[in-house]
């Protein structure tokens, strides 16, 4: 099993399927840039999605 992490500036997906280590540095830097840039967005305005993959699941699937 496996976290992955999708990151959103409100309704829009601007990060998918970042490992704990990518998520936890892109989050950081997101949220510093918008409390401190002149942005159309602001800390309220992001969020993320944290999800449980098994990639032996995913790996043996067929599509």
């Amino acid at each position: 099993m496996e976290k992955i992490y999708h990151i959103y500036a409100k309704d829009q997906c601007l990060f998918y399927s970042l490992k704990e280590e990518e998520f936890k540095i892109t989050w950081n830097t997101l949220t510093r840039l918008v409390s401190v840039l002149d942005t159309r967005y602001n800390e309220n305005d992001l969020s993320y999605e944290e999800l449980v993959v098994n990639k032996e699941m995913i790996a043996n699937s067929s599509h």
